[in-house]
């Protein structure tokens, strides 16, 4: 992979290991030169995400809306920022500059991005990896919810695992490098192929 997507928080959270985390992520995408697709912002664990990159000599594209760049919170040492009108193009944007998204902490607009590239995996628009940087157990809920969403039958098992979940920066970069994507889509079964 040459370049990530993160999702994350634009508040810090109330435990430093947010932030400590966010910024190692960065760092160590910059070692494995892996270019960082972020939201553009200074702000928060994105900003921490980004200077983790920046200051270990890696490559940061932020894609910012226009509007949240007139509140002046773009950063503005990036290697690129590209500007678009919507919080609707940012998300396409950031989807075709990478090769795999990571979700860290963060609040409505982390899971909005998160579940619409694994909506858009769920229905074979892409066979991108996804992953979850499970920090300090923030989203063990969600893996009970999506136990819970398979368990229910609203959920394939298949699906549900298209999302890699580690504590662990480098456990979950060698689960994206050795995922595959399903070959079965959402409403089609292997007994109907």
């Amino acid at each position: 992979m040459k370049s990530i997507t993160v999702f994350c928080g634009s508040s810090f959270g109330h435990d430093e290991i947010y932030k400590t985390q966010a910024t190692l992520l960065g760092q160590t995408l910059a070692e494995k030169r892996i270019r960082l697709i972020y939201g553009g912002a200074n702000v928060g664990l994105m900003g921490a995400v980004a200077d983790g990159a920046l200051n270990a000599g890696g490559e940061v594209t932020g894609v910012l809306p226009r509007f949240l760049q007139e509140k002046e919170i773009a950063h503005n040492h990036l290697t690129e920022l590209i500007l678009v009108e919507s919080m609707h193009e940012r998300k396409i944007k950031m989807n075709d500059l990478c090769e795999g998204v990571i979700a860290l902490p963060g609040g409505y607009g982390t899971l909005e991005e998160l579940f619409e590239m694994l909506t858009w995996a769920q229905l074979g628009l892409h066979k991108k990896p996804i992953g979850l940087l499970n920090i300090n157990g923030y989203y063990d809920c969600l893996n009970i919810l999506t136990k819970t969403m398979v368990d229910s039958g609203f959920l394939k098992q298949l699906n549900q695992e298209m999302l890699l979940v580690s504590d662990n920066i480098e456990d979950l970069l060698n689960k994206m490098f050795a995922y595959k994507a399903p070959e079965v889509g959402k409403w089609v079964t292997k007994e109907r192929l």
